[in-house]
C-alpha cells in the first residue's frame, strides 16, 4: 500500500532550520499502515531534508559548516546566468539532498533518541515549502 501527503512549511530564509519530525510522524500515524518506510521530499531544489540532534548548537552549526564550505559571496555559474544571490543556495540544498527515507514500525518511525528530522531553508528568501512524504508498507 502507498499513501502520499503533502504538508507546507513557512520558512524565514536562509539557514531557518524547522523540526518536522512530528509532522512526518503524523502522516505515517495516519496512513494506517503498520511497518514499512516513508520517504520525506522536499520541493523545490533550494531546500534540504535530513536527520540531526535537533538543538540549539547543530542548528547554528550545520547552516555555519554549509556556508564555509559552499559560501553565499562566490560567483557561481548560477549567479552570472540569473544575477538572483542564490547559486549558494543550490549547491547547500544538492550537497544535503532533498529528500530522506525512514523506516517505521508498528506506526512509528525508527529513529535514534537523539534523532529527529529537519527542513533547511537553503535560499537566500523565505518560502513556503512544499514536503511530500509518501508512506509504503503493509
Amino acid at each position: 500500500m502507498v499513501v502520499q501527503q503533502k504538508f507546507s512549511v513557512q520558512t524565514r530564509g536562509h539557514a531557518h532550520m524547522q523540526d518536522i519530525t512530528d509532522r512526518v510522524a503524523s502522516v505515517v500515524a495516519a496512513s494506517g499502515i503498520n511497518s514499512g518506510v516513508a520517504n520525506v521530499f522536499n520541493v523545490g531544489s533550494t531546500g534540504a531534508i535530513g536527520t540531526i540532534e535537533f538543538e540549539p548548537g547543530l542548528q547554528r552549526d550545520l547552516p555555519e559548516i554549509l556556508d564555509r564550505l559552499i559560501p553565499p559571496s562566490r560567483e557561481y555559474g548560477h549567479e552570472q546566468a540569473w544575477h538572483d544571490g542564490n547559486g549558494h543556495s543550490h549547491l547547500q540544498a544538492t550537497w544535503l539532498g532533498p529528500s530522506i527515507t525512514v523506516p517505521f514500525q508498528n506506526g512509528k518511525l525508527v529513529l535514534g533518541t537523539w534523532q529527529q528530522l529537519f527542513h533547511l531553508e537553503c535560499d537566500v528568501k523565505s518560502r513556503e515549502r512544499t514536503v511530500m512524504v509518501t508512506v509504503m508498507g503493509d
